[in-house]
């Protein structure tokens, strides 16, 4: 049976050594109550107890006691009228753990330090005592201020042993960064008002654990505060106005103190990130893929350009010969049009020859010098002005007046008054619109030219959209106020008694002019359109009765496709 079990026994173990699989090292934080155990003794080098462990604990765990050590020199050296300047973690005997020391370690220090202390019991020893400034009242002071959570937060936010120091950004800081930073941070931690302050880490750890750590540093809360440092004591204010003073002097001190606090960690982590090995290294990674990413988008850039190159320059080609074919039958062109032009030029400078000839030939010259002077001016504007087929008839009249110099000067003048005409014509027009207009601005030829040439080729869908234009101009400057159809009820003439009226489209000066005619004669006003006319100079009667009539009837229009779109 003995047997059986050891074979039995041998295989199972075999078994369990194929089954087991290797061992896997993994690191493991405490969290929660245990990390704050932890995290206090590491602080405090195992010394004295937690503050923050729970009763269940401290039952459980009793740490190291502390050592309070009694300086009696020092304490003799003390004036309880500066107790402020005292350090009163030296006075309890409690130096060298200050922050560190709990609640419990303050109480016992306190404890031996009165039965060591007391004036009665050092009196009588036979030592004399002063009560008006005795050091006992130093030591009561400090377990005052210790004793108290508030006070004691006040206190350390200005212990004088604590270091503020912030490492500069050197070559010899960057080569030994964890060395000098660690303990910095580790010193200023103590400020968090957040729990679970992160270390500063290692050499080799990834860029997600050190950017958490910067985000925590960067948007850092710290509790520090520098009530502790008031000039005065609010109370000693004789009055209310005083106290309110003082209170808002010490307010100022303590937000510029704050300020400068605030300001000298962000300088510890700007620093802390500037003479960081592994910033650096992120940032040459960082570097390097973006130059690949670059140099990949280079590259494809370049394949792209050189394929678009590729089929430009084909492109090209193939627009350099047809352009080389154009260029040629234009050349041709332009060489025909050459022929032509100088045939023109040609023929232009032998009918002005002509009609030199003609007059000089002719004697058309042989009158008084004013006149002569005058007759020659007039051929050489018709030489100028004229068009070659105008010139040729003009030579061809001439012709047949012969040796007739009262015919041939007809001609010559008939010639000149055509000429005339038709240059400053326009200028007649625009001049003539000028002393006519009721508007102030100036009418030059070129522009009533222009304005003629657009009116002959308009059409009436032109007329109907340039009057649709001017309604809604005057629909607008009215405040969109309908035309009332009453009034649309008045008498106009038959269309057999419009006959005759300007049909031009309604300028926007006339229809401003119109509109302001209707506002100042209402319906009740006698002779009403004769008025309403005499307002708009360049339109009839009839004019302003049939531009009303259309208005009223665009009105009718608008209220109609209105009221259709409403019932749909």
């Amino acid at each position: 049976m003995t047997a059986d079990m050891d074979t039995e026994d041998s295989s199972v173990s075999i078994i369990i050594k194929r089954r087991l699989t290797p061992l896997i090292q993994v690191e493991v934080e405490p969290v929660g109550r245990w990390f704050h155990v932890y995290e206090a003794r590491r602080l405090r080098g195992h010394l004295i107890s937690s503050a923050g462990e729970s009763e269940e604990e401290s039952e459980g765990e009793e740490g190291p006691e502390v050592e309070i050590e009694d300086d009696i020199q020092y304490l003799r050296s003390l004036d309880p009228a500066d107790w402020k300047d005292q350090d009163h973690y030296a006075v309890l005997g409690l130096k060298k753990y200050r922050y560190k020391a709990s609640d419990e370690d303050i109480k016992r220090a306190y404890r031996m330090m009165v039965l060591r202390h007391h004036p009665d019991k050092r009196r009588g020893a036979g030592e004399e005592i002063r009560d008006d400034d005795d050091y006992f009242t130093c030591i009561t002071k400090a377990y005052e201020i210790l004793g108290d959570q508030v006070k004691r937060r006040s206190y350390d936010s200005v212990d004088p042993e604590f270091d503020d120091d912030v490492p500069v950004i050197s070559t010899f800081n960057k080569a030994h960064f964890f060395e000098v930073f660690t303990s910095v941070l580790e010193r200023n931690a103590r400020w968090s008002t957040r729990k679970h302050v992160p270390g500063l880490g290692k050499p080799d750890d990834p860029k997600q654990k050190v950017d958490r750590f910067y985000g925590f540093w960067y948007d850092f809360e710290s509790w520090r505060e520098f009530s502790y440092l008031d000039e005065e004591e609010k109370e000693k204010g004789q009055d209310r106005e005083e106290r309110r003073w003082i209170e808002k002097q010490n307010k100022v001190e303590r937000a510029r103190r704050r300020k400068d606090e605030m300001a000298r960690l962000r300088r510890l982590v700007d620093n802390t990130y500037a003479c960081d090995p592994r910033i650096a290294k992120f940032k040459e990674e960082e570097k390097e893929r973006r130059l690949a990413q670059r140099k990949a988008k280079a590259d494809a850039v370049r394949q792209k350009q050189e394929e678009e190159e590729r089929v430009r320059r084909e492109a090209e080609e193939a627009e350099r010969k047809k352009r080389e074919a154009e260029e040629a039958e234009i050349k041709a062109k332009q060489e025909v049009e050459k022929k032509e032009r100088e045939a023109l030029k040609k023929a232009f400078k032998k009918e002005r020859k002509t009609l030199r000839t003609f007059c000089k030939d002719s004697n058309y010259y042989a009158t008084g010098e004013d006149d002569r002077v005058q007759m020659m001016t007039d051929v050489e504007l018709l030489c100028e002005a004229l068009e070659l087929n105008k010139i040729e008839e003009l030579n061809k009249e001439l012709s047949q007046a012969g040796k007739d110099q009262a015919k041939g000067r007809g001609v010559l003048m008939k010639g000149v008054s055509w000429l005339k005409f038709r240059v400053y014509r326009w200028d007649v027009v625009a001049e003539y619109i000028n002393q006519h207009t009721s508007t102030s601005i100036i009418r030059h030829a070129k522009e009533v030219l222009n304005k003629a040439k657009e009116l002959q080729h308009s059409d009436q869908h032109m007329r109907e959209a340039a009057n649709k234009n001017a309604y809604h101009s005057m629909e607008k400057s009215q405040g969109k106020q309908a035309i009332s159809d009453a009034t649309a009820s008045q008498r106009f003439e038959t269309p057999q008694e419009m006959l005759g009226m300007n049909t031009m489209a309604w300028g926007a000066e006339e229809q401003r002019l119109l509109e302001q005619a209707l506002k100042t004669y209402p319906v009740s006003t006698p002779d009403r359109w004769d008025r309403i006319a005499e307002c708009v100079p360049s339109r009839t009667k009839k004019d302003c009765m049939r531009r009303y009539k259309e208005l009223v009837e665009m009105v009718k229009a608008k209220k109609a496709a209105q009221a259709a779109a409403a019932k749909k």
